[in-house]
Order: C-alpha cells, then structure tokens, then sequence
C-alpha cells in the first residue's frame, strides 16, 4: 500500500514477477477493494499463486516510525513483516515509510547474532560490473564496530549473492591515505585490517564508480547523501541530453544517428534496474523500493528479495560473522 502510487504499481509489478518466475508465490498485504480491483481480469494462472492478505490500515509516507509501529498493528506494513516473522513468506517487499519499514522489522525480526543495526545496501553501476554500498540511511551516526559489521554483510551481498570471490572492501574517507579520516574510520580500518575479509584500504567518493572497488563502507547519513546525489546527477544528465538534442533540426538528427547508442546506454543505467535496497543484518529478508518506482522498478525489488530469500541471506551474515569472531579468537 506504501509509495507515491501504492497499489496501482505493486499489483502489476507482482503479477508481471509471477510471469518471469514459475516458481514464485506472492501475497499481496493490503486494503481488500483497490487491490482486489487490480487483479480482476489477471491471468488464471498467475491468480492461482497469488493470495490477497486483507488489513485494516495502512502506514502513511509522513508518519513517525515509533508511532506506526505502536499504533498500526494491523497495517499492511506490520503484517507483511509478520508473515516473514511466522515463516508464512520468504521476504518482505515495500515501497512504504523507509523509517517505520526499518523500524518494524528490526522490532518483529530483531537482529542477527552480533549484528547490533541493519544496514541498508544497494548496488551501484561501477565502470566494471558494480560496486555494494552501505550503509544509505538506515544508521546516521555510527562507530567503528558498526563499520565492520557492515562490511561483513556487505561482503555476503556481494560474494554469496552476486558471485564475486573474496569481495574488495573500502571504507569511504576523504583521502585514501592511512593517515586521513576521524578516529570512527581509523578504528574501522584496524579491525577490517585484522580481519580476514578482504580490506583494500581507505576509497573515495570517485572510487564508487571505478570498479575498483566491491563493497564502499560508510555511515548512513554520508551513504544517504552520497546516494541522493548520484541520483540528482543522473537526472540532470539525462535532461542535459534531451536538451542539447533537440535544439534544432540538426542535433536531432545527430540524436536519430546515435539513438542505438543512446539506447543501450539508457538500458544500461537504467535506475529502475536497480530499485530495491537490502534491509541487511535483521532474521530475515526485507527489501526497501523507491517510494516513487513504477512497474519495472517494483518487480525488480521484488527480484532482489526473491534472490536474497533463495540464496539465505541472513544465514550467510550469521555464519561469516561466526567465522570471522573464531579466526580474532
């Protein structure tokens, strides 16, 4: 029910997901008549593996976390949560209130053994392939350990689920000399160092896109700004294009001539390809959308939450951190 559009993205986006996959199930967690509306008319095939888990209210974009997850205890939000809590779903999908999301989950879940905060991390086109980041909101003021917990999830997204051996990881500094960055990212260097993940070191910000570079560490509220920037840039970019192309005739003919190009690279860096961020570190999957991602961007959360689920996240954090408490022990 969450997002700019609610139910008029998350339905077809689900319905177009059963099609891709056979053996996917979704229940749809929502108000009974705007979600009932929208699959009316929907193939009988896809009907049959899709259930429709009815609610009573619903988490408004604006509202406060602690307030919806005391007062909205039967909102499509908690219930979906819930389903994950009771083992009735394998993840949880939403578009809503990234706070109240991030909130309730960490509340029903609780988080993995020796994880004290989730993360929230997504992928980013690099120059070759792409590069992890986190954490991009969920964690504004972090210390050291926090650090390192999040490079180990992060090195399980990136290895475990992407299939990139022994993941490259980068705390985000403003130099990449040993000597730069507060006490927080020095003390975070020391313990990656000692570890027996793969640490290379101190990047920064033009490191992300390099390729050189698997997993970027950071704080939630520089990972935010970091994040909200690339997407301004690219926006701008895009525009700035349109722009200079249709100036006059003549460009848009240069436009006509290039527009293979043009096209491979909007497919390419596409962000919607890219929508749906991974709740990491909470006893269960739980994947955050865009708030305003239409069809295409939805279905390719629900993707990320179908790949997490099949492949175990959560168990994968827990034993690498096992693994990695006996090898300083």
């Amino acid at each position: 029910m969450g997002g700019d559009h609610g139910p008029s993205v998350t339905v077809p986006a689900a319905l177009a997901a059963l099609q891709r996959d056979a053996d996917l199930r979704i229940t749809l967690v929502g108000l009974k008549d705007p979600v009932q509306a929208l699959l009316n008319g929907a193939a009988a095939t896809l009907l049959s593996r899709i259930q429709l888990r009815e609610v009573s209210q619903v988490v408004t974009m604006d509202e406060k976390p602690q307030e919806a997850l005391r007062k909205k205890k039967d909102s499509s939000m908690r219930v979906a949560i819930d389903l994950v809590k009771n083992g009735e779903a394998d993840a949880c999908v939403s578009a809503g209130n990234t706070g109240a999301l991030m909130a309730t989950a960490r509340f029903v879940l609780k988080t993995i053994e020796g994880i004290d905060r989730p993360a929230i991390i997504s992928r980013i086109r690099a120059r070759h392939g792409h590069t992890h980041m986190l954490d991009l909101g969920a964690n504004s003021e972090c210390t050291a350990e926090h650090l390192f917990q999040f490079a180990v999830m992060g090195s399980v997204v990136a290895g475990d689920l992407h299939g990139i051996a022994r993941p490259r990881i980068g705390i985000l500094n403003i130099g990449e000399e040993e000597t730069k960055g507060d006490s927080v990212v020095q003390a975070a260097a020391r313990l990656l160092s000692a570890s027996k993940l793969n640490y290379i070191g101190f990047v920064e910000g033009d490191d992300i896109f390099s390729g050189e570079v698997d997993v970027v560490v950071t704080d939630g509220f520089t990972g935010n700004v970091a994040l909200k920037t690339m997407e301004g840039l690219a926006n701008m970019l895009v525009g700035a294009v349109k722009t200079e192309y249709t100036r006059n005739p003549l460009r848009y003919l240069g436009a006509v001539a290039s527009w293979p190009v043009l096209r491979s690279l909007r497919k390419e860096f596409d962000p919607r390809t890219y929508n749906g961020a991974s709740m990491v570190g909470l006893n269960g999957v739980v994947i955050k959308s865009h708030g305003s991602a239409d069809t295409i961007s939805f279905a390719n959360a629900i993707r990320v939450g179908l790949i997490e689920a099949r492949k175990g996240a959560p168990t994968q954090i827990a034993n690498l951190l096992k693994a990695q408490a006996a090898a300083v022990a």
